[in-house]
């Protein structure tokens, strides 16, 4: 720091060190006075220009911090290979917001998926059409059956009395990345067999912005029925589409349209629709509103009896001379799709071993449909955020991107989640670890110069259209665990990732990016002492909040310090951070990187006597956050104004009331959070605080369930309490997936290790692994779905469905495959 001025005193230059007088010039001569308001004058000119310059330099730096928030990293890319430089993943069902679809990895281009709806099934107020994943729906299972990331697809959907199985098989060839066939066979649900009508829709659209040209071929018998579509694009060159039936069609029809983008094909499509009573009374696209000028938008009805089957057949320009085996139909397309299932059932038990572990077949068959669902849930995005920070009065664009990367929900949440995509990448490495690097680095290529990645990944018109306007703009100071770590460490534990090339060439391209999102998370959320760590964005003004929720953790309404202030300590986030030093570290090791301040900081974080002098509650015998905190709060509701409240008035909704004065204290809330230094295994095998944990997971009184761990221990003052008045708890009891794994692969860990505590960890891994399991296979033969959670108290799913992100990870518990 530099010195202070004062008069006198050492710091007063001595006479050596003063500026010597000008020689020649008298400064009592006559006329002075004028070279001093000369001086003056000349003074007020520097002082002048100085504030300009300053001013000036001032605005600069805002304008300068105002463009680093939507500024990318300049470092190479981390994917390697995209659109057609990667054939093999070129093509996918990459549209995991509708029940059916497929699109290229390649931005704005030709997507496709499919619509219903049944006659005899339409009410006065709802026709029953289908096409977007909706809860609303209320279907009584959907979802992949099976599903391998890449080559093929088969689908189950059960909507009232027909099930309708969308399968896909993809063929290489060509330079325009393949062809591919979707087939959508329609039956009856149930052995009664009565006529039943169905009326599919199957579209091919110009993603917004999509470039090329759709031209329908129609049947010169039938004015009305579309046969086959030719079309161009920059990326496909030019390609056809053929429609071949397999069964007894009633109608046909079709729409040429114009459309502003994939959310609004739904509405787009029904507007078209009007009853044709010479055709007994079907309901059917009207040709007459049919664009004029060029369509991007082209759609095939049929309107058929079950059992009815369609096949649509995508072949590329520089196929369509015709292949040697012939078209991807018929029976051709049923014996590949065999064989690609045999392959299937051979890879998932070679990898996951569920068979030899003895489980029975209807148990493999879910856990084939978990795996099917979260690679089959992978979708391809592409646009930008909409980001801010405190540089930046309003939201600004992020750059335009791509993201590769699983959803948590085709219903409820079809798009990108940072928190949630490094516990799906736990499972699909595991099954194609390639998969994984491609979608990790889609991720760390979203990183923009300050070192922040965007937690909610909402890209394009038809993401967007899913969200309400409240959550779309990401602020940079806030975070999300970086549970991508969690990936990137399973995959090192592979010795055959640490040996290949291509692993290790992967590691070498995101290394810089990784270094920069662990130095931004080491400044950025630091706590008030070393080693410590604090979630931003919590907002300790919401007077609504019984506790102030913290979203960035992931963890949501789960209790922190009642009263947020910059002395909070968070535990997850220190141990998210001791993680994210020692994979850095051995990340360096491996490929030749300077590791030695990782290594050194990772030794502190993982050090139990620090941290146990920072979170350790002896009181409490827990593992707990600290904080600027009291236990006595209450939401209340404001006594109502006798002279300005009218009968028939809402309420005033209810206001937290501090009753006792907060402290800084541990906060006594013992739940998931409190176990965060055991599920990322930072706990000593030897240390004496591991028995108090395992004596926490036993206790059906704390957290122990015959379903899994509960999020918040029965004994803390906010289980199961509303975090507003209209707020259910959410983190606050219900049993969630992704934890229980951490603790299930924990146990499984400290099994393992030698210590005073390894018989007791063997005992309470068998009985929480075999509960997890159970109850979420029961709960999935019983409701049809896979759940975002699990009552504490009756295992039953709840919140949305289906949800086969992290719940899939029962797959791995299965297999105990960590």
């Amino acid at each position: 720091m530099a010195r202070q001025r004062v008069p006198g005193g050492r710091n007063r230059p001595s006479s050596k060190d003063r500026a010597p007088s000008r020689p020649g010039i008298n400064v009592n001569r006559p006329g002075s006075h004028g070279n001093m308001a000369l001086c003056r004058s000349s003074t007020l000119w520097i002082v002048s220009s100085g504030i300009l310059i300053m001013g000036i330099a001032y605005v600069s730096y805002q304008g300068y911090l105002q463009t680093r928030v939507n500024t990318p990293l300049s470092v190479p890319s981390a994917v390697s290979n995209s659109g057609l430089s990667d054939p093999t993943r070129f093509w996918g069902s990459y549209r995991p917001g509708v029940y059916f679809g497929m699109k290229t990895r390649s931005p704005y281009d030709l997507l496709s998926g499919l619509m219903w709806f049944i006659p005899d099934q339409i009410t006065q107020n709802d026709i029953g059409f289908r096409h977007w994943c909706e809860q609303g729906d209320n279907l009584a299972r959907y979802g992949w059956v099976k599903h391998d990331g890449e080559n093929f697809g088969v689908q189950e959907i059960f909507d009232r009395n027909l099930k309708l199985t969308t399968s896909f098989v993809k063929r290489p060839g060509g330079d325009r990345g393949g062809d591919w066939t979707a087939r959508i066979r329609v039956e009856q649900n149930h052995t009664k067999k009565v006529t039943q009508m169905v009326s599919l829709f199957f579209y091919f659209g110009l993603d917004e912005k999509a470039e090329g040209a759709l031209l329908p071929v129609l049947d010169a018998s039938d004015a009305l029925r579309m046969n086959e579509i030719s079309g161009t694009s920059p990326t496909l060159g030019s390609f056809r589409v053929k429609f071949v039936e397999n069964g007894q069609a009633k109608q046909h029809f079709h729409a040429k349209l114009i459309s502003p983008g994939p959310q609004s094909y739904t509405d787009l499509v029904m507007r078209q629709l009007r009853r044709y009573e010479d055709k007994q009374a079907a309901i059917g696209l009207d040709p007459t509103s049919n664009v004029e000028g060029d369509p991007n938008l082209l759609v095939y009805q049929v309107n058929a009896v079950t059992p009815f089957e369609l096949d649509v057949v995508f072949e590329s320009g520089a196929n369509m001379a015709g292949r040697v085996e012939g078209e991807l139909v018929g029976n051709l397309y049923t014996d590949a799709l065999k064989q690609l299932e045999r392959d299937y059932d051979l890879a998932f038990e070679a990898q996951f071993h569920l068979q030899n572990k003895g489980f029975s077949r209807q148990d493999v068959d879910f856990a084939q449909a978990a795996l099917s669902n979260m690679v089959g849930g992978i979708g391809y995005f592409y646009g930008h955020s909409l980001v801010q920070s405190d540089s930046n009065p309003q939201a600004v664009q992020y750059w335009d991107a791509p993201l590769y990367s699983a959803v948590p929900s085709r219903s409820f949440f079809p798009r990108g989640f940072l928190w949630d995509e490094g516990f799906h990448n736990l499972l699909i490495a595991k099954w194609n670890p390639k998969i994984s690097a491609d979608i990790l680095a889609h991720w760390l290529d979203l990183i923009n110069v300050e070192g922040w990645i965007p937690r909610e990944q909402i890209l394009g018109l038809e993401a967007r259209a899913k969200v309400p306007a409240e959550f779309v703009v990401q602020h940079n100071k806030n975070a999300n665990p970086p549970t991508l770590l969690l990936a990137l460490e399973s995959m090192m534990h592979a010795k055959e990732n640490r040996q290949s090339t291509w692993f290790r060439e992967f590691l070498v391209r995101v290394w810089p990016r990784l270094e920069l999102w662990y130095d931004w998370f080491n400044t950025s959320q630091q706590g008030p002492v070393p080693g410590s760590f604090r979630w931003r964005g919590r907002n300790g003004t919401a007077d609504r909040e019984l506790n102030p929720k913290t979203l960035t953790s992931g963890l949501d309404d789960y209790p922190r310090a009642s009263h947020p202030t910059e002395d909070e300590r968070h535990l997850d986030l220190r141990c998210w951070m001791a993680l994210a030093s020692k994979l850095m570290a051995d990340i360096g090791r491996l490929i030749g990187m300077d590791h030695e301040k990782y290594s050194a900081t990772s030794e502190f974080l993982h050090d139990n006597m620090f941290l146990n002098e920072m979170h350790w509650s002896e009181k409490h015998k827990a593992y707990l956050d600290f904080g600027f905190h009291t236990e006595d709060i209450r939401l209340e509701r404001p006594p109502i104004n006798s002279k300005t409240h009218r009968p028939g008035m809402p309420k005033p909704e209810k206001i937290r009331v501090t009753k006792t004065p907060p402290k800084l204290q541990y906060v006594p809330q013992l739940g998931y959070n409190s176990l965060f230094p055991f599920i990322l295994q930072i706990i000593d095998p030897s240390s004496p605080k591991l028995a108090a944990v395992l004596a926490d997971l036993e206790d059906p009184q704390k957290l122990f369930t015959p379903y899994g761990l509960r999020s918040l221990s029965q004994s803390a003052s906010l289980y199961m309490k509303r975090n507003t008045e209209h707020d259910p708890p959410y983190w606050r009891g219900p049993i969630w997936i992704n934890i229980n794994f951490l603790a299930v692969r924990a146990l499984k860990h400290y099994a393992d290790a030698p210590g005073p505590n390894q018989y007791r960890a063997q005992k309470v891994y068998l009985k929480l692994r075999q509960a997890v399991i159970g109850n979420v296979i029961r709960e999935y033969h019983r409701t049809g779905y896979i759940w975002e959670q699990y009552h504490d108290k009756t295992g039953h799913g709840q919140g949305c469905r289906p949800f086969t992100g992290w719940s899939a990870l029962t797959v791995l518990m299965m297999g105990e495959t960590y």
